[in-house]
């Protein structure tokens, strides 16, 4: 399906190891440049979601950032420390037997030993955790996607209403111009006359020279192509997918053949048409630029 470039898209998931939220953001841009801020802990999930991003996205300026609250305690981890425990005890039994003392070490005095106890911090399953950022990032690319699909529907339907006023002056075009041939040759015709004041006209050479400026101000090659460029513009709409740059090169094919239209034209009339056919060609032109 057709897609803008422009779009947004957010999810956020708690697991019992972190609160995890992707939000990602696009711009119009050229080629696809992808963007990636992570806590600094957590730099080696920076590839990972780029590449997510780099399978759902052809073209783009996009930004995605990943914000992750690691759970409180729940990963720290106490142990025994037990041959610094066994030594306490040891030397504590050694004590009341050379002094004669009552041997009534608890648990609570050993636990006051220092470095009874082993205090670590979990450390996390990095590929199990890549994981879960990852399906996060899924989730919210799939909002992303769904609100550029919206917006391309929108660009598409605003190109294909420009394209049917193009094929409506074109055919206007196609009219007026064989129209401005016989208005010449009349024209040409009462000037001989008024010139040669009641001398015979030579019909031949006014033919002759009406068909040079009909072959000068003849149209059909360019309204021609630009009819064949509407019809490859609303295929490449129907198509969809990443079509934005061969839009581009077809918006550009459009204007040359109307520009050459327009200094064909000697005519107020087809003049009027061709600054028409142009601000429809720049409206697709503008739109085609937001198309991924």
């Amino acid at each position: 399906m057709l897609a803008s470039m422009t779009g947004y898209g957010r999810a956020q998931k708690t697991s019992p190891q972190a609160e995890m939220t992707v939000e990602l953001r696009a711009v119009n841009h050229r080629y696809l440049d992808c963007s990636v801020r992570v806590p600094r802990l957590f730099a080696y999930l920076e590839e990972a979601v780029k590449a997510r991003v780099q399978k759902a996205v052809s073209r783009g300026k996009v930004d995605v950032f990943v914000s992750l609250e690691l759970a409180p305690t729940e990963n720290v981890l106490v142990s025994l420390n037990r041959p610094l425990a066994e030594g306490y005890l040891a030397a504590m039994r050694a004590m009341a037997a050379e002094y004669d003392l009552r041997n009534d070490v608890s648990v609570m005095a050993l636990a006051r030993m220092p470095d009874i106890f082993n205090i670590r911090k979990e450390e996390l399953d990095t590929e199990a955790f890549t994981r879960a950022v990852c399906a996060v990032t899924d989730e919210a690319l799939a909002q992303f996607s769904a609100m550029r699909v919206r917006e391309g529907a929108h660009l598409a339907g605003d190109i294909l209403s420009s394209l049917d006023t193009i094929d409506t002056l074109v055919a206007r075009l196609e009219v007026r111009s064989p129209q401005t041939v016989e208005e010449y040759r009349a024209r040409l015709d009462a000037r001989m006359k008024e010139i040669l004041d009641g001398v015979g006209v030579d019909e031949a050479r006014i033919l002759a020279e009406a068909a040079l400026y009909a072959d000068r101000i003849a149209v059909n090659e360019e309204t021609v192509r630009l009819r064949s460029h509407g019809v490859q513009i609303r295929a490449l709409l129907a198509s969809g997918g990443a079509v934005g740059r061969k839009l581009d090169f077809l918006v550009q094919e459009c204007n040359r053949e109307v520009n050459t239209i327009g200094s064909k034209g000697h005519d107020t009339e087809i003049a009027m048409m061709v600054v028409d056919l142009k601000s429809e060609i720049e409206k697709i032109r503008e739109q085609a630029q937001n198309i991924e």
